[in-house]
């Protein structure tokens, strides 16, 4: 299997057969419940990293490959561990029927529905005011990146929309792939300059805002669900979306979460690797089912 332009993925910590880079550090991450190891160049780039649960290595720089790879498995004496047994059974799902098919819903449909929801009278009105409704500017921009990640169908990538959750809005988009499976949270802030940490974004001169973490909490839920139903372990990244921002800045530390602008997201279409067509279409398979997602 040949290598994608950005990244690579290997199934255990192994010794290549290349030498070494004088100069690599390894370091160890534990946040938002990862454990990994980081490998950055002197300067503190960083090249590659791997997660220590599932053995799977990311090479940031193909030409670093041998290198990151040989720093890891000199960091880990011994070979990833075997898979831990589920501590539930996997669960079935009932045949798919209509109603509970979101493969057909539409690109900011959580949107739509409390932008067009009418308030009966004054009181329920003043609620709508005070829970921040969203704009018709906010759904023009999950539509857009809506369809931005359609163009990855024909490269064998699946998306949903408006993914529902039990006591949270929903999942804006989630994108199943060769390369993996996506939580993607689409923010709208046109015009403004947008600088993220590994915890908070901040939106001009604004106040700091959690997104990074929302994203993780989703990505979270997203791999917990699909887990319940699938025969398989579904790791799930992360990725935040930031459309019309005059510019995005990220933090070096900031390394859980994906960040793009709108006019970037289409770049995850050419990660593979990780699942195979028929894992993608399992994945799919569950996503798409309203009820394993409000487990009715």
């Amino acid at each position: 299997m040949g290598l994608p332009p950005d990244c690579c993925y290997s199934n255990g910590f192994v010794m290549p057969g290349g030498g070494a880079v004088e100069g690599l550090r390894v370091t160890s991450w534990k946040r938002f419940g990862h454990d990994r190891l980081y490998v950055d160049l002197p300067d503190g780039t960083s090249v590659g990293w791997a997660d220590r649960r599932s053995g799977d290595v990311v090479c940031l720089r193909p030409s670093y490959r041998d290198a990151v790879l040989d720093a890891i498995a000199r960091h880990t004496p011994t070979a990833a561990p075997p898979s831990v047994p589920r501590s539930s059974p996997r669960r079935e799902l009932p045949p798919l029927t209509p109603e509970n098919d979101l493969a057909r819903r539409r690109p900011g449909a959580t949107l739509h529905d409390r932008l067009t929801r009418r308030a009966p009278g004054p009181l329920a009105h003043a609620r709508l005011r005070l829970s921040r409704r969203p704009s018709p500017r906010a759904l023009a921009a999950e539509r857009r990146v809506g369809a931005e990640l359609h163009r990855l169908g024909r490269y064998g990538w699946r998306v949903l929309h408006s993914v529902p959750l039990p006591r949270e809005p929903d999942i804006a988009h989630l994108l199943i792939g060769p390369g993996g499976v996506f939580t993607v949270t689409t923010k709208h802030h046109p015009g403004q300059a947008v600088h993220v940490t590994p915890t908070t974004a901040t939106i001009g001169q604004g106040p700091p805002r959690p997104y990074p973490l929302t994203s993780l909490t989703e990505s979270t839920r997203a791999r917990t669900t699909l887990e319940h139903f699938c025969a398989f372990p579904v790791s799930v990244h992360p990725v935040l979306v930031f459309v019309a921002a005059s510019a995005v800045d990220v933090a070096p530390a900031q390394r859980a979460v994906r960040v793009y602008q709108d006019r970037q997201v289409s770049g995850l279409g050419s990660l593979t690797g990780v699942l195979t067509p028929a894992q993608v279409e399992e994945v799919y398979r569950v996503a798409r089912d309203r009820r394993a997602w409000l487990g009715v």
